[in-house]
């Protein structure tokens, strides 16, 4: 997540992107930068300041975490500490699983709320129509109708971009193009454009490139590990009833290989401690 969220934050930071003054309605007229009291994670991913004093806490998120709403509170209390106001709060999704994170915390005396948003409920094409190269680029996580088409209009905007500022851009792109698995749809149209294709052959960009390509598949191979770890583990219980802790602490374990033995394996076994033995 740490290529994402560094891209994230710097394309969104900057004064002439539009996508969270849109989100949130609130226009931030700079950002802070604070460590905060007895918070587990300390720093803030986005924490801004609107020209009316107004505090803006955003969050991104490129996995569902499953106490999310707990840690927006704590966030929350702690920048209360810390500047002495609470903040208006957004996390916003820009994961490929759906968005399972509850938003609502309640208990004794307790009622908290915290706004989550997915970027593929936004549309994309006032992104792609904006003026700001940053709107373009974050385009490619938001709710597109034609991906292909997407690609070769962002590539379009950064190609007609100064030579500096086109090949951040290039750079930027290919590293979200990661979570989104159109790295080699990317690199297919970039072929057609010789501009691009010549900043894609620098070393900087060719390794960002590579660096986008490679986390979108390291990504979607997790997220395939963990779906037939789950499958298995189910077909383990309708056989043999409630996995132990012990039993799903080795699947686990497993690596994918390893998994599939293990569902090839499972109709024969007479226990569990044969299946996984």
């Amino acid at each position: 997540m740490r290529e994402y969220d560094e891209t994230l934050k710097s394309i969104l930071t900057r004064p002439s992107a539009r996508i969270l003054t849109e989100l949130t309605g609130l226009a931030v007229a700079n950002w802070h930068n604070v460590e905060l009291p007895a918070v587990r994670h300390r720093r803030a991913d986005l924490l801004g300041e609107t020209a009316r004093a107004a505090l803006v806490h955003i969050e991104l998120q490129s996995t569902n975490q499953a106490h999310m709403a707990r840690r927006m509170l704590e966030y929350s209390l702690a920048i209360r500490r810390k500047l002495r106001r609470f903040p208006h709060q957004m996390v916003l999704y820009v994961g490929n699983a759906p968005l399972r994170m509850k938003t609502h915390l309640s208990g004794p005396g307790l009622s908290f709320d915290c706004r989550m948003t997915d970027i593929r409920e936004i549309d994309a094409e006032p992104l792609l129509e904006s003026a700001s190269l940053e709107d373009n680029v974050i385009a490619v996580l938001a709710r597109l109708g034609s991906e292909r088409d997407a690609v070769r209009w962002i590539l379009a905007r950064i190609a007609a971009a100064k030579s500096p500022e086109r090949g951040n851009a290039l750079a930027e792109l290919m590293t979200l193009a990661g979570l989104r698995k159109l790295g080699s749809t990317i690199e297919r149209e970039i072929e057609k454009m010789p501009i691009l294709d010549d900043i894609m052959d620098h070393e900087v960009l060719g390794r960002e490139r590579k660096r986008g390509i490679a986390l979108g598949l390291a990504e979607g191979l997790a997220e395939g590990l963990a779906s037939e770890r789950r499958l298995v583990s189910a077909q383990i219980a309708k056989r043999f009833g409630p996995v132990p802790d012990w039993a799903k602490q080795r699947l686990e374990a497993l690596a994918a290989p390893e998994l599939e033995a293990v569902g090839l394996r499972l109709l024969d076994a007479e226990s569990l401690s044969d299946l996984l033995g």
